[in-house]
């Protein structure tokens, strides 16, 4: 079902491949980063590439192509031996997305495009095959990770019955209906929804086609709350208007992490700071802590996991059994303030929104982890466990886990780190040149 008029339009147009391909000539100085790329990827098994071509590294165009036109990459004054394979995109400053380097005897076109679908949608589906064992089926997960699953700039997550499908690049709206129809036949959900980044939402409507954030590409429009399972947990979300897809997948293997943890302790206190809808919050109430704090600045994030604790009180006694505590405000105000007012804490989870988006940005994001990491260590009792979190791609595992050591020591304390993990299972980082952007702490604080 074509659920709305523009995405009818965008099927009654031409077929994007079927535009002729754009060559896209470039300066030396890229050509040597994409063959260095281009190596890395052919000794990668997956042969996936985060390799991009920058407006400024164009030194010709062979005409004016529409965005999703397939643009084969030369480089400006060399041989004619193509550099790559990828999806033009006039509207963005990231003029090509590359799909695969060097000359490609396959068509890039729907087919090409649900043959990567169906792949990494089995490649989920064997990931979570045994999940439902034990009450602990899992029905939310990343389905498509952009270029590590070789389709750059375009993300997938499942809840439920509906599979989001995120572009953040223009060059995939004409591609809607053939990525909508992929995952519906290789069984990712029976439901498909765009949604767009906030780049793609300002361009005009004609550069959008017509797609608005938040689309029904098949199915019925979506609801403002969408349920799904993880790992036997009841949780809602709201793909439009909430955090990235609406909820923080990547992070579901540590949340189970520190389920087990309190699972080994006598009813700990939990304190979850930048709790959102309240995921870290939930895990620990089911793995027998006796009392959940959760803080965040946004009052719907404190409403939602208050939401979800009553949900799964109904089902789950442990849930049913703990005392929960949602406050709404700022997380560094509010652990000083649970600090002076006697609080301490066996557990607390400090899981922030990326701090370095840009590579200037890394200083003060690290000096950001490392007094974060000092109020936790504050806010935990002696022989207590700190988690802390970064989705932060500009800072580096080390340097991260540094910060962590360091802001503990501020707070007159030593972390004794026993675990550092990164992304979900469905969140590979495996694309030539890909960096992972997850990464946490698990320690013991000792006075």
């Amino acid at each position: 079902v074509l659920a709305t008029a523009a995405l009818a339009a965008v099927a009654s147009a031409p077929p994007p491949w079927e535009q002729r391909r754009v060559a896209v000539h470039v300066s030396r100085a890229c050509a040597a980063r994409l063959r260095a790329l281009g190596y890395e990827a052919a000794h990668d098994p997956s042969g996936f590439t985060t390799a991009v071509v920058y407006e400024s590294e164009v030194a010709r165009c062979s005409y004016t192509a529409r965005a999703g036109a397939v643009a084969v990459i030369f480089a400006e004054g060399g041989d004619r031996a193509p550099l790559g394979v990828g999806l033009f995109d006039p509207l963005s400053p990231v003029r090509v997305r590359l799909l695969a380097h060097g000359a490609t005897d396959t068509p890039v076109d729907a087919a090409w495009v649900a043959a990567r679908v169906a792949a990494a949608t089995a490649e989920r589906a064997a990931l979570f095959a045994d999940a439902g064992e034990g009450g602990e089926e899992t029905t939310g997960y990343r389905v498509v990770n952009g270029e590590h699953d070789g389709l750059p700039g375009l993300v997938v997550d499942r809840y439920g019955d509906v599979a989001v499908a995120k572009a953040y690049a223009a060059c995939w709206l004409p591609w809607a209906g053939h990525i909508a129809d992929a995952l519906v036949t290789a069984g990712a959900a029976p439901r498909v929804a765009l949604l767009t980044s906030r780049e793609i939402a300002r361009l005009p409507a004609a550069d959008r086609l017509g797609l608005e954030h938040g689309a029904a590409l098949h199915g019925p429009p979506l609801e403002p709350s969408v349920p799904f399972l993880e790992h036997g947990l009841a949780f809602r979300c709201d793909p439009v208007s909430g955090q990235k897809t609406g909820f923080f997948l990547d992070q579901r293997d540590n949340r189970r992490r520190a389920r087990d943890l309190c699972r080994g302790m006598d009813g700990p206190r939990v304190l979850n700071v930048f709790s959102y809808s309240g995921g870290f919050s939930l895990y620990a109430a089911d793995g027998g802590a006796r009392e959940v704090v959760s803080v965040d600045a946004a009052p719907r994030a404190v409403a939602d996991a208050e939401a979800h604790f009553e949900a799964n009180a109904r089902r789950r006694p442990a849930v049913a059994a703990a005392r929960h505590e949602g406050l709404v405000g700022d997380a560094f105000e509010a652990m000083a303030a649970l600090t002076a007012g006697g609080r301490r804490f066996d557990v607390t989870v400090v899981d922030p929104p990326a701090f370095a988006q840009r590579a200037k940005s890394e200083g003060p994001a690290l000096a950001a982890y490392r007094r974060l990491a000092a109020l936790a260590a504050r806010a935990t009792r002696d022989g207590g466990v700190v988690v802390l979190a970064s989705c932060s791609a500009r800072v580096d595992a080390e340097a991260f886990g540094r910060a962590a050591e360091q802001g503990v020591k501020d707070a007159g304390r030593r972390l004794e780190v026993w675990e550092r993990t990164g992304h979900a299972a469905d969140h590979p980082v495996r694309a030539a040149g890909g960096r992972p952007y997850l990464k946490a702490v698990f320690g013991t604080v000792h006075v």
